[in-house]
């Protein structure tokens, strides 16, 4: 039976982010978390599928989607650069914003999924 609730450490390790960004995102409103009787967040498995694009029909295709690992991030004032091998010797480079990169925690060695869609690539953690 899979699982219903996570708590706040389950739920930053399923979505890539540490756990301060969860709190962060918490506050911010991002994500949507509940407490439990000792007052710890706990989030639901829907709203992890939300932040994670993993939610029903809403889905792109497969062939859209890149798994791989990040190489390299260099940012220089407002861009950032991620750079992702997703199979040797096939890599991948985005141009994506500074904020997008702090805000996701993108760092060499993280597992990610590029996300293309048009003319433009998406990071997902």
């Amino acid at each position: 039976m899979p699982k219903e609730l996570y708590t706040a450490s389950e739920a930053a390790k399923a979505l890539g982010i540490s756990i301060d960004t969860l709190r962060r995102w918490d506050r911010d409103g991002r994500i949507k978390t509940e407490r439990d009787h000792a007052n710890r967040r706990i989030i639901r498995s829907t709203e992890i599928e939300r932040l994670r694009g993993d939610s029903g029909g809403a889905q792109l295709s497969a062939r859209n989607r890149f798994k791989g690992t990040v190489t390299d991030v260099k940012i220089d004032g407002l861009i950032a650069q991620v750079e992702m091998v997703v199979s040797d010797p096939v890599r991948l480079v985005a141009i994506v914003t500074r904020d997008a990169v702090d805000e996701i925690g993108i760092k060499p060695g993280m597992a990610t999924t590029a996300i293309v869609k048009s003319t433009s690539v998406m990071i997902q953690s």
